[in-house]
């Protein structure tokens, strides 16, 4: 069986575009939601910040584009990257995004405990966690991907276990709530997010051992670790009219 194009088929016959990927990596550090970004050491846009990304090769998939584009811009170990929780966003393909060439992205966003600040690599000349609310104009169309990844991320949220991949491998209901409330920009009730936490089998695991003390004056605080399971049911809904 032939595995080569069709006869009289003609590949050049239509206008050629690269194909990159774009990452939204969040992370939450110090009660806030920071995004990963590099700083562009080549034009276009050179000296402006952007989403991590890059080309995807000829013989690469677009997951594998974007772990090692993730590695080599960020300095991150590939220990670290491969074990991302990493999921594609959606695809962009205006036809003037790039002003290089017509360029289709294939977007994935990252969800990640809270990391060292990473160091710049290959085309970026540096590399570093920016506040999610406190960011100025990025090259590219990259504004328009970090604010559909937080969308994405804030629906996921209430029907997944997702939120537990922005914890440490051991964490308490607290750091945990943190993470839903710093999303969603929402106060929650603690006692009954507590419960809610606790009676949705396999959301989380206690750990046994010594709890944690988390500061203040009160009793330590039990440790959980992430259980086995990925949808929530009943969902986790977050509430309306109750912004931080």
């Amino acid at each position: 069986m032939s595995t080569g194009a069709p006869e009289g088929y003609d590949p050049y016959a239509f206008e050629p575009f690269a194909v990159t990927v774009d990452l939204a990596v969040f992370t939450v550090r110090d009660g806030r939601l920071h995004v990963l970004l590099v700083e562009r050491g080549e034009d276009p846009y050179k000296g402006h910040w952007a989403l991590p990304g890059g080309f995807v090769q000829p013989r690469e998939s677009a997951e594998d584009a974007a772990r090692r584009e993730l590695a080599e811009e960020t300095g991150l170990t590939e220990a670290t990257v491969s074990a991302l929780h990493l999921e594609q966003l959606r695809t962009y393909s205006d036809p003037d995004r790039d002003p290089r060439m017509r360029v289709v992205s294939v977007a994935y966003t990252a969800l990640v405990p809270d990391l060292p600040e990473p160091r710049g690599g290959g085309d970026a000349a540096n590399a570093r966690w920016w506040d999610a609310g406190a960011l100025g104009a990025l090259a590219f169309d990259h504004d328009r991907i970090l604010t559909d990844a937080h969308d994405r991320i804030g629906a996921k949220l209430e029907y997944t276990c997702l939120a537990t991949a922005f914890c440490p491998a051991e964490f308490t209901l607290g750091e945990l709530q943190q993470v839903y409330e710093t999303v969603w920009r929402v106060e929650l009730d603690r006692p009954n997010f507590r419960r809610k936490v606790l009676t949705t089998p396999g959301f989380v695991q206690a750990v046994e051992g010594s709890p944690r003390r988390t500061g203040g004056r009160g009793k330590p605080a039990a440790l959980y670790r992430a259980g086995a399971a990925t949808a929530l049911h009943p969902p986790l809904l977050r509430p309306e009219g109750r912004s931080a």
